[in-house]
């Protein structure tokens, strides 16, 4: 196999966790380079973040990471909301910023998040997409040290991170909040790994809850369950995948639901609370006599019972756009906040679905998009609702006269969407970063969490006109042929491990389209890793929306106790339909690229 010279990073918005700009054929040459392709408002680029740091510890002499932050949404291509976002998520590795994607391109990266390995001599050895590689990266790593030792042509020694001196703050990337009774406020501290107990003020600390993970949403348990349950708030633990619980008399703070292991596809979607794996919990509000959860890791809504210590799929197939319908067939694309209207023939679940920047609702068992076009489609446009862009939304909150406030947090501002006659306006911008909000007399407290601090905007009379600005994403699409093309994806199982076909077919591919028109054929679910599609030349541009698995497990004759693994990648490639595209779509599941 011809060996590919591995393109030098570049990027307009310079470097971040180091003292100086870095070049992969100088400064990085002797290491081994892993570039991570990743953008800050993708949960499963969050996920693999996490997923590195055992990696990078273990090979931390040989081993330099740089992340190269690819961004989808315009507010992700400031590079204040990049630093910011280094920080927020504990980067401890240099990043490039990106925002013209020239490094993304030269790589040819298809979708967020992809690895790419480089050895020490400066060539690209392997590329994977999605989540789940550690294990495969561990056994490139070793082989490429075993290999370049003996060439002598490996050098050990630091690498050139400088870690950053963030300034203390009372609160650091506060996420939500909860009113209690009383008046009092707990604000899950997500920066300092807390959940923080405030006087009604806002400002004055009481008392700080620890044992937490980046923890985000908060759901005050009605009274009569807190008794019986002996805990009276629920915390979606989010990078520990769990739910935690906390007793406000004594400050107890016990997991509830979730093992700490993150969902995958093989794992159960339902059953003892404490038995079955949560995957990045977001938000938690009292719905309909039980927990709901914003699952955003999956793109789905759950619940959790308390009473019966109990979890279950509320709704979402896991596949990742936006779809209304039955509430088992609904699509969803990270779920991050939840609000509860109480309507006079039962109660409304509202819920802002950040990656596709809608507002959306579940009630009765529909799915319904109030606000929101599709994962490419977002801005700052005010109007009717059909029209109405916004930008990453995280948080929503139920106002007393029955509209939604809307954190709209890329945009940087708050909206409002009256559900009566279907506008959308603006109420507040300037904000950095919104999360969340809760209503206290009359005003809006809202957690404004980039800038480490609580705000309060008044309701409805301070309202602001702003220009208006729609985008699509400048991710770029692929032209592909009016016709027949083939559609692969390639796996091949890593070093040491074989497909698992114990319990039927090992892979599976499931294909659709937005629109669902852009598909004459081709759409539905398969074995086979490879079918052929056909794009209808009635359609201009749209998004091919795949998803595949596969299942490997380890040589039973090489490993005494063999473990198995499941891969998985959801992707939205965009694309352009034209007479002269290509006939072939290759997507990488794990190992080598094609």
């Amino acid at each position: 196999m011809a060996r590919v010279r591995a393109p030098e990073l570049v990027g307009r918005g310079g470097w971040i966790n180091t003292d100086r700009p870095l070049t992969l054929h100088a400064d990085l040459r002797g290491k081994i380079v892993l570039l991570d392709f990743w953008t800050f408002c993708c949960i499963n680029c969050l996920h693999v973040l996490d997923e590195l740091r055992p990696v990078e510890e273990k090979y931390s002499d040989v081993l330099v990471t740089v992340g190269v932050h690819s961004p989808k949404f315009v507010h992700e291509a400031d590079h204040e909301a990049v630093v910011t976002a280094v920080e927020r998520y504990a980067v401890a590795h240099p990043v490039l910023d990106d925002p013209d994607l020239t490094t993304w391109k030269a790589y040819a990266v298809r979708a967020w998040p992809t690895l790419a390995l480089v050895d020490p001599e400066g060539y690209v050895v392997a590329q994977f997409s999605g989540e789940g590689h550690a294990h495969a990266l561990d056994r490139h790593i070793a082989d490429l040290v075993s290999e370049h030792q003996a060439k002598g042509t490996l050098h050990r020694g630091d690498g050139p991170y400088v870690a950053p001196q963030p300034e203390p703050s009372t609160m650091r990337f506060p996420a939500k909040l909860v009113r209690l009774d009383d008046g009092r406020l707990l604000v899950a501290d997500a920066g300092h790994h807390e959940v923080v107990e405030l006087e009604a003020d806002g400002e004055t600390v009481l008392r700080r809850f620890t044992g937490f993970r980046e923890p985000n949403g908060l759901a005050l348990l009605p009274t009569e369950v807190a008794q019986q349950v002996g805990y009276d708030v629920v915390v979606a633990d989010t990078v520990h995948h769990e739910l935690r619980g906390i007793r406000l008399d004594g400050g107890a703070v016990m997991i509830v639901a979730g093992t700490g292991a993150q969902w995958m596809q093989a794992d159960p979607s339902s059953g003892p609370a404490t038995k079955v794996p949560l995957s990045s919990p977001w938000d938690v509000v009292w719905f309909g006599g039980r927990v709901a959860v914003a699952m955003a890791g999956i793109h789905q809504l759950w619940w959790f019972d308390p009473i019966t210590q109990a979890v279950g799929v509320l709704a979402g197939t896991t596949n990742e756009g936006l779809r209304d319908g039955p509430a088992e067939e609904a699509w969803f694309a990270q779920p991050s906040g939840l609000a509860v209207a109480a309507e006079a023939d039962g109660e409304r679940l509202w819920f802002v679905d950040a990656e596709t920047s809608s507002v959306r609702s579940l009630r009765a068992g529909t799915v319904m998009t109030a606000v929101g076009q599709g994962l490419f489609e977002f801005g700052h446009v005010d109007g009717p609702a059909e029209d109405a862009l916004l930008q990453h939304p995280l948080g929503v909150c139920v106002l007393p006269d029955g509209s939604i406030a809307v954190l709209d947090t890329y945009n940087g501002a708050v909206r409002r969407y009256e559900p009566q006659t279907s506008q959308v306006t603006t109420l507040a911008t300037g904000l950095r970063e919104p999360s969340d909000a809760v209503v206290v007399d009359g005003e809006l407290l809202v957690v404004e969490s980039a800038a480490h601090r609580l705000t309060r905007v008044r309701l409805p009379d301070e309202a602001v006109r702003v220009d208006a600005a729609a985008h699509r994403t400048h991710r770029p699409a692929s032209d592909v042929v009016a016709g027949a093309v083939e559609l692969v994806v390639v796996f091949e199982p890593p070093a040491g491990q074989k497909l698992d076909d114990r319990y039927g077919p090992p892979t599976r591919l499931l294909v659709s389209s937005t629109p669902q028109d852009l598909l004459a054929a081709g759409a539905g679910s398969g074995s086979d890793l490879q079918r052929t599609i056909v794009f209808s030349d009635r359609v201009a541009d749209g998004v091919l929306h795949v998803a595949a698995f596969a299942a490997s497990c380890d040589e039973g004759d090489v490993v005494e106790f063999p473990a198995c693994h499941v891969h998985q990648q959801d992707w939205g490639v965009p694309v352009r339909v034209t007479h002269d595209g290509a006939q072939r779509v290759a997507l990488v599941l794990s190992g080598l690229d094609a």
